[in-house]
């Protein structure tokens, strides 16, 4: 299952579609210009309203969140953001399912608020500068530029 905002952060997992082969993927992304297909070859799409900062829109989208996972049982959860992951990656802690998040390209000397978060529950932590190793710690793997 791939998570994202629009944007950048849904580019850059487009960029990796590759690396996904032929494994069945879903996306979990927001409502946008887009619309309701917002990257090729997905089977299945789920959209929620933006949450931001917001407690109540993040209450409002838990249960298209929870839908998604409970119905696509994903065997892992990749991101690059942004706050949209976080929910997702606490869950998939309590869920038990494995996690892998890529930090923007666009962090290349401070480490983003959804990083910061979703650190300490997520299986795996790749950023794409070497400057946010120190910042981040011992689980970051530098996984190189994706865009």
């Amino acid at each position: 299952m791939l998570v994202c905002s629009g944007g950048g952060h849904l580019a850059e997992l487009e960029r990796l579609r590759a690396a996904f082969g032929d494994h069945d993927l879903s996306l979990v992304s927001y409502f946008g210009p887009r619309g309701a297909e917002p990257m090729a070859g997905i089977g299945t799409t789920y959209l929620i309203e933006n949450i931001g900062a917001s407690p109540l829109k993040l209450l409002r989208g838990l249960p298209t969140i929870l839908r998604a996972l409970l119905r696509e049982r994903p065997d892992a959860i990749v991101s690059t953001g942004s706050e949209i992951a976080i929910p997702f990656f606490y869950l998939a802690r309590l869920l038990r399912i494995h996690s892998l998040y890529i930090e923007s390209w666009c962090r290349v000397r401070t480490p983003s608020g959804t990083g910061r978060f979703v650190y300490p529950v997520v299986d795996r932590f790749f950023v794409q500068w070497p400057a946010l190793l120190e910042l981040y710690g011992s689980k970051a793997e530098l996984m190189g530029r994706v865009l």
